[in-house]
């Protein structure tokens, strides 16, 4: 089983900063990929980033130019640092990821969410 945990959530301004971190844990071989979403009350889950475990990086097109996806391999945490933040960015972020088990079976994981509020 994988465990993913989220960090970093918080309230903040219009056109401040976070960052989030996604910690996994667990007996996998690999996970690949991960990937961020988000879901505001009322709407559908939307994706935000994703990333390999080689770098290449994808973006919803409400984040691209604002949000950076990063992850460290090593220590098997995905990161997603938000700048230029929006009132419209404020939702419950979750940490996704696809993980081949070390039995050789590949499943979904998600962490349990974490809340992000844009507010002036």
């Amino acid at each position: 089983q994988v465990h993913l945990v989220e960090s970093g959530g918080g309230s903040v301004q219009p056109g401040g900063s976070l960052r989030l971190s996604c910690a996994a844990t667990g007996n996998f071989v690999s996970l690949n990929p991960m990937i961020w979403y988000r879901q505001a009350p009322g709407s559908q889950r939307e994706q935000v980033a994703g990333i390999m475990s080689g770098g290449s990086t994808n973006y919803g097109d409400s984040v691209k130019g604002r949000f950076t996806v990063s992850r460290d391999n090593a220590r098997n945490t995905m990161y997603l640092q938000m700048d230029s933040m929006k009132p419209e960015d404020t939702a419950v972020y979750y940490c996704m990821a696809f993980a081949v088990l070390e039995s050789g079976s590949v499943a979904e994981f998600w962490g349990q969410g974490i809340q992000v509020t844009v507010s002036s």
